[in-house]
């Protein structure tokens, strides 16, 4: 009875994890308007639509540099409205590897605890501010240029998979 019993617990599971795999609960390779989606640039440059960006929550997304530097970054629309982007570590911080959180309109860092207002990021630049990411706003899309991302791409060096 206890190996029936035992048997049924082990396949419940593995049939659990299959189902979740299957059903997509793992976002690794989720479309870029998706939270912590790969996304792979075009031309140059990387297109995420507004519409699933604009809810006022950060987004994390990785791209590959071209030194082959998984970075990540993030973006969000702040309260007052204006997209913003940011590589997701900073001048002081990065070697932590651990980058940001979001609590309430803050992004908080994960290794100071330092809080900075969604409203200064691109704003305010150095110490322990989210490294700022050009972008621009091109009809319904957020474009941010690989050069960018390519020129930033040594905060990341720190980051763990």
């Amino acid at each position: 009875m206890f190996t029936i019993r035992k048997n049924l617990t082990i396949t419940t599971i593995l049939l659990l994890l299959i189902a979740a795999i299957l059903s997509g609960c793992s976002n690794a390779t989720s479309s870029p308007g998706k939270s912590g989606g790969l996304i792979t640039p075009t031309n140059g440059k990387i297109e995420i639509p507004v519409a699933d960006i604009n809810d006022g929550k950060a987004h994390h997304f990785q791209v590959k540099s071209d030194d082959g530097t998984m970075v990540t970054f993030f973006v969000l629309k702040s309260a007052d409205g204006v997209l913003r982007a940011a590589i997701d570590a900073c001048d002081v911080c990065y070697r932590s590897g651990l980058g940001y959180y979001q609590e309430g309109d803050n992004m908080v860092c994960k290794n100071c605890g330092q809080k900075f207002a969604s409203n200064k990021i691109n704003v305010i630049k150095g110490g322990c501010n989210p490294a700022p990411l050009n972008r621009t706003v091109s009809g319904d899309t957020l474009v941010i240029q690989m050069k960018d991302i390519n020129m930033n791409s040594w905060y990341m060096k720190y980051r763990q998979s």
